[in-house]
């Protein structure tokens, strides 16, 4: 199991751009898929974007579909969320996730989870 820690969040204005990260340790990084979640107050946590050992499929919800891009750096053992064209229904707590099997991540029950940290937008 490895440890997530996810980094970059903070306030920003609708229409802005935020860059996430999250750093993995006490694993091998290559051999996960990773994905990025996402918990608004009052509401379940979603799924947002997923990525591939390797990083060839990157499947994103419709939500962020042509705004966010998943990646991943193997050699750093990061995974990247970058958040363009930012909405204030983005607002939301965005969690780093890591499993062997990508499924598992697009159905919310990933091996790993990160700490959190918060994105919001303002209008």
């Amino acid at each position: 199991q490895v440890t997530l820690v996810e980094s970059g969040g903070g306030l920003v204005q609708a229409g802005g751009s935020l860059r996430l990260s999250c750093v993995a340790s006490g694993g091998t990084f290559s051999r996960y898929a990773m994905g990025w979640f996402r918990q608004a107050p009052g509401n379940e946590r979603e799924f947002v974007a997923g990525i591939i050992r390797g990083g060839g499929s990157t499947p994103y919800a419709d939500s962020v579909k042509g705004r966010f891009t998943i990646s991943r750096d193997n050699a750093k053992s990061t995974v990247y969320l970058q958040m363009n064209s930012l909405k204030p229904e983005d607002t939301a707590v965005y969690y780093c996730a890591a499993d062997q099997v990508l499924h598992n991540i697009r159905v919310l029950t990933p091996e790993s989870w990160g700490q959190g940290t918060q994105v919001t937008v303002s209008s």
